[in-house]
């Protein structure tokens, strides 16, 4: 007996080293950093390009980016993450060469939305990674981040230092990782398929899955409908205030989920904040430059996504989606 307890305080100690091992290694390390990958890449701009980037920005970026103080993207406190996260800011994208991204490379540039490491090395929290995103849409957002919009205007401002409290930090030590770079070229569906093109535009272009979807900690970022309660909703976000806001079944569930709503009905809450149970909550973003085909495209797809019973409280006096 007295063997088994030896052995068993043998175990204990080296689990509790382990641990403070573990512990000083992220105190000290921090946010990681990693080879940036070799990708070379000139985008070429056109008007074209530049006004739909402005719609993809305007979807993906903004509400994070851009600072109420400047009107511009010079990055602002992320005040929807939760606390235990520490503070983190969002970065100055705008287009001033010294604090911003004014003298990145299109490369550069690309390879942070697709992998979320930075040119030098370092990994962005928090940001998404566009890994399903079309070529032509992270070519839209290049040049849209090159022109002379006003939220690109260049901006003196430094990002903010990121504050990270040990659970964050924790976090993208373990299980927080860049995505990788695409093997091959990375097309949009064409519009007669409206089912393709509804899978792309919730996986690669607005990334619906990511709130949708069960948890951020059960997301999978490489084979999304892998990823838990695939857009069933459920997960917990948190609005301006620190509320919870819990994301909507956005299968074809009749009672739980979209089933018993109409395409015109879900293409006014999509595009303009306003489903058949009242306003929707922050942090659900209005897509009012959505296209009346992309709101089809979707819907089109949600009917082929298997259905999952699961409940949310979106039908309370302030509806979420």
């Amino acid at each position: 007996m007295k063997k088994v307890f030896r052995i068993l305080g043998l175990l204990l100690g080296v689990f509790v080293l382990a641990v403070a091992g573990f512990a000083s290694y992220v105190g000290i390390s921090g946010i990681p950093s990693y080879q940036v990958p070799a990708y070379s890449t000139t985008i070429v701009s056109t008007p074209e390009r530049v006004a739909h980037g402005e719609k993809l920005v305007a979807a993906s970026c903004a509400d994070c980016h851009v600072d109420p103080k400047t009107g511009n993207l010079s990055g602002q406190l992320l005040r929807d993450l939760p606390k235990e996260f520490g503070n983190i800011y969002s970065a100055n994208i705008t287009r001033d060469q010294a604090h911003g991204i004014g003298s990145w490379t299109d490369a550069q540039v690309v390879t942070l939305l697709r992998t979320g490491i930075g040119p030098d090395g370092r990994f962005r929290i928090i940001m998404p990674s566009f890994v399903h995103m079309s070529d032509d849409d992270v070519a839209s957002i290049v040049a849209f981040l090159r022109s002379d919009h006003n939220w690109t205007k260049a901006n003196p401002a430094p990002s903010h230092a990121q504050e990270p409290s040990f659970l964050s930090k924790a976090l993208v030590n373990t299980v927080m990782k860049p995505a990788p770079m695409p093997s091959a070229i990375i097309t949009e569906p064409v519009p007669t398929d409206a089912v393709a093109l509804g899978r792309y535009l919730v996986v690669g272009r607005y990334k619906c899955y990511d709130c949708h979807s069960a948890d951020f900690k059960t997301n999978n970022n490489l084979e999304p409908e892998k990823s838990e309660g695939y857009l069933a909703g459920g997960n917990k976000m948190l609005n301006l205030q620190q509320q919870t806001v819990v994301t909507r079944n956005l299968t074809m569930d009749p009672e739980t989920g979209l089933g018993d709503w109409t395409p015109e009905q879900f293409a006014q809450a999509v595009r303009f904040g306003m489903s058949p149970h009242g306003p929707l909550a922050y942090p659900m973003p209005k897509y009012s430059r959505l296209t009346d085909a992309e709101a089809s495209a979707i819907w089109a797809y949600l009917q082929k996504v298997p259905k999952i019973k699961n409940a949310t409280p979106e039908d309370g006096a302030t509806a979420r989606l």
